[in-house]
């Protein structure tokens, strides 16, 4: 019987992945499985001491094989039941990056006064992930960047706490789980609207960041 509920549990879960990520791919958004956390270690991989546990993908070639092909995405989390969900950045959206009370001052403001917003996830309670419009990739190199996730975009490492994933980045979406039982969820779930200028909301946010 325990075996039963347990192959239950983990069915329930890969679906609820899986359907998350069949989600994003009818948005244009492609996935990857990332890393779970759980079980008697904090993250699924086999690195000691892992610095990011369950909020990574599960190999380097996450940025070449992410996809929105359903069938892809079902064989995926057939394959890594518990996986979170990666979604790579710089291709259909960039994603600011926050500590979470800098992010509710900016929800705040943003709702008092009408600025444009999209998407905005939670990551675990310790960050607000806002998703904006991507610039790509421009043809003047100089005006945009690789964004790898130990470093920080020159235009806003003075700003405290703040992140900008764009190119060569990705984060974890929901329903994805991390350690501690913390969840990534929804604060303001995607619609098939346009997403806001990246650089309206970056004047909102580093405001946040600084009064936070």
């Amino acid at each position: 019987m325990l075996a039963v509920t347990g192959h239950r549990r983990q069915k329930s879960g890969r679906n609820r992945m899986a359907a998350a990520a069949r989600e994003y791919a009818d948005l244009g958004w492609p996935s990857f499985p990332g890393a779970h956390a759980g079980g008697d270690r904090a993250c699924s991989c086999d690195r000691i001491g892992c610095p990011d546990p369950g909020a990574h993908p599960v190999s380097a070639a996450w940025a070449h094989q992410a996809s929105v092909d359903p069938e892809v995405i079902e064989a995926w989390w057939v394959k890594r039941p518990a996986a979170n969900i990666i979604l790579p950045t710089g291709r259909v959206f960039d994603v600011f990056d926050v500590p979470a009370a800098a992010g509710a001052i900016a929800l705040d403001r943003i709702e008092r006064e009408d600025v444009p917003v999209g998407p905005v996830a939670s990551f675990g309670g310790e960050r607000h992930l806002f998703f904006v419009a991507t610039r790509g990739a421009p043809m003047d190199e100089d005006e945009w960047w690789s964004c790898h996730l130990d470093t920080l975009p020159e235009d806003v490492a003075e700003t405290p706490g703040m992140r900008w994933h764009c190119r060569d980045s990705y984060v974890v979406a929901p329903p994805s789980v991390l350690p501690a039982g913390r969840e990534v969820g929804w604060l303001r779930p995607p619609v098939r609207d346009t997403l806001p200028d990246p650089l309206r909301l970056l004047e909102v946010l580093a405001d946040a960041c600084e009064d936070a």
